[in-house]
Order: structure tokens, then C-alpha cells, then sequence
């Protein structure tokens, strides 16, 4: 009895038992799979070829290559990424060639989290998708472009797969709980409401919404007509549950871009969204208050100045107090700094400033800006000619030079027509006026503001450093 015991096979869980085995079981993608569509006609034509499935977790990415397998009639290997090395793919194109040599048939070799492979890995592939020993099917939850050689790359096509719906969701709910491979043979009822909410809590992950309905099924109450899963059992099952975030991953990446541009786009409301978002899929508070303060440097600058102490301030708070106390206080820092006049102004000129020094040579420190401690320096001229502003009139020594001799004077600096920087730019052209008014002396010949300026916005990259 004991031997028979252990020679029945182990149960799949539900989100296993419900892949898909025909087209028109694959739940969401019409974008790929709906009539007419690349990736369907390609499957119904039998050319399949070797591709890149990007998207989030739980998408259909592995089902979708099993399914593939299985309607093309080719033999399904499979290599996890983490797990896997070069040696492991050896050993699968080797089956793969005595599948085409022997039979005839095609290989579809699905490798999972293939962004965890490194550029050797990677490589090892390249031979045999090129003369078509294995049909390659990579899944990834992140980027291609910054993850996979652009070697591999050139030889697939980047299929991207999208979150599904609710409704996608409660439609694949009602499957599992109808299908003979799913809970069919139960008399297990769910209310309309409860697998709406089932639906919501997966946040478009098929996999995570199998995997909370197969919880709930076993806690579900047991009467004489049935089972029912009931408001409180789901409420039992949620609870805890936290949504998906990634961190270090894409979708980390897109959601702190959608918080920093909502802050610079004054926009409060979207911006205390992205907030909640992150720290509800549990992005540490710290993080975000970091990257305050390079908004509060970045798009706000001397527009007002009291937006950097604030944000420092909030991250001050988050260390000493923690959560949730420190977190309110980001979520001021936030509703502050989208508030703000905004202003670039400081942030261009410093690129400019470094765009120069970058390209031009390291000129000397002009003579009368050296400090002169003791005589020889005073015996080579050291700050000789120097101007101390606080004896001039105004406080101002119109007409001084501060560049190197070899430089024309520039203006990096521009402030715009908002916040305290109205002031500012008055105050500046009031000196400039006062060096035209002395000759040459700190005015630029030609106006060189933004010549050198790189293009680009650091808040679109991918701010590996960040994590």
C-alpha cells in the first residue's frame, strides 16, 4: 500500500493544469494572437521562429511556448536561466540535433528568465539558432535592449506581452473553476463580486489569480449543497497580499520615472498615485526620499529653494521616525515640490559647466584669483590685481574677471520667469549691465549659454546606480 502510495503522481497546481493547449484557450494578447496578427499567423502557417517573449510575471509567456510546442508538433526543452549553464545548453542542442537528424522534427528550446544569462551564455546559442538546429523562445521580465546581446537579439523577434485585465482574469477564474482540469469535478460556487475582487487583488497576473483561487477553494466552506468561497475566506486569503513592484527590475524603473514626472509636471494628485504604488508594492521609503532630492535639485532649483530643505527634511524624518510616520512626510515633500514654480535652470548650467571642462584643456587659474600666504607667491604676482567685492561700490566688482584667461566668459546660468528666480535673473542682468557699462569684463562676446549642453533626461534612463 506504501509503494502504491508513492507511485501516484504528485497533483499540479492549478495555474499549471490550466495553461492553455489550443489557440482560442489563450486568454489576453489579441494584440499577438488575435486573428490576423503576426504571432497567430505565424503559428498557423507552421513558421515559427526564434523570439524574445518580454512582459511582467504571469502573462502567458511559458504557457504560450508549451502551446506553441504542442500545436507545431516540436519537441519542448526547457532551461531555466538561473538554474542553467553552458554545459546544460550543450546538452539540449545535442537532443536537438538527433531530433532533426533522426526525425525530422523541430526543437523549441524555452529558456526562462534568459536575462539572467551572461554574454557567453548568451553566445552559445547563436550558432545553432542561425542554422536552425533549435527554434530559440526566451522569456524575460525585463528590458531586451539593456539585458540581451544585441548578437542574440538580431536573431529574434521581441514579442511584448502586456498585463492582463480584470476582465481576462475573471473570465480565466471561471475557466479553472468550470474545467475539468481545473476545479470542474467540485461543486465550488464564487459570487460575481468575489471573483471580481480575486481578479483586482492579481493586479494582471494570471498565475498569482490561479494561484489565490486554488487557496481559497481549499478554505472554502463546506455545506450540503457544496462549497462556497465566501467574502470573509477571500478576505483571509488577501490579506497581507502586497502588489507587484520588482524591485531593481522595469517596472520599479517606470513607476519612480512616472512619480519624478508627475513632480515635474505639477501635477500633485498623479504624483501622491505613483507614491502609494510604490510603497504599496513595498519599495523602501528611503529610496524615494533620495530621489526627492534630486527633483527638488533637478526641476524645482532656485525657483525655490525651500523645496530642497523640505525634501531633505522628509528623508531626515523617514530615517529617525520610520514607517508610516516618515512616509506622510514624504508624501508632503511630494504634494510641495509638485506645487512648486518649477526651474531647470541649475541643473543646465551645471551640465554646461561640466560639458566644458569635459572638452577643454585645464586651463591655469588666472594670477589675481590665486591667494598669495606667502612671499614667494606674492614675488610671482599671486593676487596681484585682485578686487575685493566687498570694497566696491554695490558690493560688486563691475567688470572683474573670474574665467581663465583663456577662456570667453559664459553664461551657463539662466534663470527663468518663475518663483524666486524672477528675482535672480533681475538681480543678474542689474550686474551684467554694470560689467557692460566697464568694457569687455565678465560679458560673454557671443552668447554661449546651452551650446554645450548634452541632450537627454536623466529621469528616462535606466538608473541601474539607483537601486
Amino acid at each position: 500500500m506504501s509503494s502504491d502510495l508513492f507511485a501516484q503522481p504528485a497533483q499540479q497546481p492549478l495555474a499549471a493544469s490550466m495553461r492553455p493547449l489550443a489557440l482560442d484557450d489563450y486568454i489576453g494578447q489579441e494584440h499577438l494572437m488575435g486573428p490576423g496578427k503576426p504571432l497567430r499567423e505565424a503559428i498557423e502557417k507552421d513558421q515559427l521562429h526564434s523570439m524574445v517573449l518580454w512582459g511582467p510575471p504571469g502573462v502567458g509567456k511559458t504557457s504560450l511556448a508549451k502551446m506553441l510546442a504542442e500545436l507545431t508538433d516540436a519537441r519542448f526543452e526547457t532551461l531555466s536561466a538561473v538554474l542553467a549553464g553552458v554545459k546544460d545548453i550543450r546538452a539540449a542542442v545535442a537532443v536537438a540535433e538527433q531530433e532533426r537528424a533522426g526525425r525530422g522534427r523541430k526543437t523549441i528550446l524555452f529558456v526562462d528568465e534568459v536575462h539572467r544569462f551572461n554574454k557567453a551564455q548568451q553566445d552559445a546559442f547563436l550558432p545553432f539558432v542561425e542554422d536552425g538546429t533549435l527554434i530559440f523562445i526566451g522569456a524575460t521580465t525585463e528590458n531586451p535592449s539593456f539585458e540581451l546581446n544585441n548578437a542574440l537579439l538580431s536573431r529574434c523577434r521581441v514579442y511584448v506581452l502586456r498585463s492582463l485585465s480584470e476582465e481576462h482574469i475573471v473570465e480565466l477564474l471561471k475557466r479553472a473553476l468550470h474545467s475539468e482540469r481545473g476545479l470542474g469535478q467540485r461543486t465550488l460556487t464564487v459570487a460575481a463580486e468575489e471573483l471580481q475582487l480575486l481578479a483586482r487583488a492579481a493586479d494582471g497576473d494570471a498565475r498569482r489569480a490561479l494561484n489565490l483561487l486554488e487557496i481559497a477553494a481549499d478554505l472554502a466552506t463546506e455545506d450540503a449543497g457544496g462549497a462556497q468561497i465566501s467574502r470573509a475566506t477571500l478576505e483571509e486569503v488577501l490579506a497581507g497580499d502586497v502588489r507587484r513592484f520588482d524591485k531593481g527590475g522595469d517596472l520599479f524603473y517606470e513607476q519612480i520615472s512616472a512619480l519624478h514626472k508627475s513632480v515635474r509636471g505639477s501635477a500633485p494628485d498623479a504624483a501622491l498615485y505613483w507614491l502609494a504604488r510604490m510603497l504599496d508594492g513595498g519599495c523602501d521609503p528611503l529610496y524615494i526620499a533620495r530621489r526627492l532630492v534630486r527633483m527638488a535639485s533637478e526641476d524645482i532649483g532656485n525657483a525655490d529653494p525651500r523645496g530642497l530643505q523640505l525634501a531633505l527634511n522628509a528623508w531626515d524624518t523617514q530615517e529617525r521616525l520610520g514607517s508610516p510616520e516618515g512616509q506622510l512626510a514624504i508624501a508632503q515633500a511630494i504634494v510641495y515640490l509638485a506645487a512648486a514654480p518649477k526651474s531647470n535652470a541649475v541643473y543646465n548650467a551645471f551640465k554646461s559647466a561640466m560639458a566644458d571642462v569635459q572638452q577643454l584643456p585645464s586651463y591655469e587659474v588666472p594670477l589675481h584669483l590665486r591667494n598669495a600666504p606667502t612671499g614667494l607667491m606674492k614675488e610671482l604676482a599671486y593676487g596681484q590685481a585682485y578686487r575685493y567685492a566687498h570694497d566696491e561700490e554695490g558690493g560688486y566688482a563691475a567688470g572683474e574677471r573670474y574665467f581663465p584667461d583663456e577662456m570667453t566668459a559664459r553664461y551657463y546660468y539662466e534663470p527663468v520667469e518663475r518663483g524666486l528666480e524672477i528675482k535672480i535673473k533681475e538681480k543678474l542682468e542689474h550686474l551684467r549691465a554694470l560689467d557692460r557699462q566697464q568694457g569687455e569684463g565678465r560679458e560673454p562676446n557671443e552668447k554661449q549659454s546651452g551650446e554645450k549642453r548634452p541632450d537627454g533626461d536623466p529621469s528616462d534612463s535606466k538608473q541601474r546606480s539607483e537601486t
